[in-house]
């Protein structure tokens, strides 16, 4: 073969081999902004020394961690995602180097046997990044529990500065309400505009992941609520909200029409302090009416949607409310 023709195709080839290398480092960095269960999620991004931690499963020098000595009000979050996992009331001094927390906000956080067969590893549910490790039965707090959590793991959110948007999806907020039956409640938010998605199911109890058939028992605490994801730009929790007065009798306790039971309180599940105010200041505006208001503010825990069977329920069956109907309060 010609010289000059072996050395072209040399070259060439040392091309096609660059940038066969620069396309998967190219993959590889998209990568990071993949779910572990396959969904496309919009990440922050992450400095090498937080893929270190956070994707690489590392551990962040003790006694150096931004958060190892915060005592401020407020949520601590997931760096990579941004889901809520532990409140500043369970935080606690632990001594061992790290940020310790003795409980997690429901259903944030995930344990997975760690790779040294000893420890127990915790990792952020919605997005599966590394946070530390768990242990049990040291005897530092009534729990009985620790969470070493590296700082670089972290952001935190001062109290009052919540945000209701929903993890991955910064054009949504989020908001849950309770008022009697869910399929009445959905109903009347599933029409209304600029939401985007409802979800019926259970929270504000003390069991996890209940069944249709627990929360009738009672006993779990629970409230029929709904999830509702909405646009803001479109509408605001506090038009949510005025729908929500307007649909059900928020004058009645523990019952809604001919449902009576706890599951059936009225009662709305604050995400920030934000919609706390804003529902407060609805509250006065009816009671200065002359209304004796039942419903409850609380701030928001875990939400467990209920079984499929109960997901859109009129639309499914194309009736209409037999509990929750519309009447106008609040002027324009």
């Amino acid at each position: 073969m010609n010289i000059s023709i072996k050395y072209f195709l040399i070259l060439a080839l040392g091309a096609v081999l660059l940038i066969t290398l620069s396309s998967c480092q190219h993959c590889s960095k998209l990568g990071s902004k993949v779910s572990q269960n396959g969904e496309n999620s919009v990440y922050n991004e992450l400095t090498p020394e937080e893929e270190a931690v956070i994707i690489n499963k590392g551990t962040e020098r003790p006694f150096t961690g931004e958060f190892l000595h915060n005592e401020e009000e407020g949520v601590y979050t997931c760096r990579q995602c941004g889901a809520e996992l532990y409140r500043s009331s369970d935080k606690f001094d632990s001594q061992c180097g790290w940020p310790s927390f003795d409980d997690e906000i429901p259903g944030a956080v995930e344990r997975t046997p760690d790779a040294d067969g000893i420890r127990t590893e915790i990792t952020c549910a919605n997005c599966s990044g590394h946070l530390g490790h768990v242990f049990l039965g040291e005897g530092m707090t009534p729990n009985n529990t620790r969470h070493c959590v590296n700082s670089i793991s972290l952001d935190f959110v001062p109290a009052g500065e919540e945000s209701s948007a929903v993890p991955g999806d910064e054009n949504s907020e989020r908001a849950i309400f309770a008022s009697g039956c869910f399929w009445g409640t959905e109903y009347h938010f599933s029409n209304a505009d600029g939401v985007t998605s409802t979800t019926v199911g259970f929270t504000g109890g003390s069991v996890e992941n209940p069944s249709y058939r627990d929360v009738c028992t009672g006993t779990t605490g629970h409230a029929e609520a709904v999830e509702v994801i909405f646009d803001p730009a479109i509408t605001s929790f506090e038009e949510l909200a005025k729908l929500y007065f307007e649909t059900h009798d928020f004058t009645q306790v523990d019952r809604q029409g001919p449902d009576v039971g706890n599951q059936y309180r009225s009662e709305i599940f604050y995400v920030n302090d934000e919609q706390r105010i804003t529902a407060e200041r609805l509250i006065e505006v009816l009671e200065d009416m002359g209304n004796d208001v039942a419903t409850r503010l609380t701030e928001a825990g875990e939400f467990y949607p209920a079984e499929e069977y109960h997901q859109d329920y009129y639309a499914k069956n194309g009736n209409s409310p037999y509990c929750h109907t519309y009447r106008q309060i609040f002027d324009d």
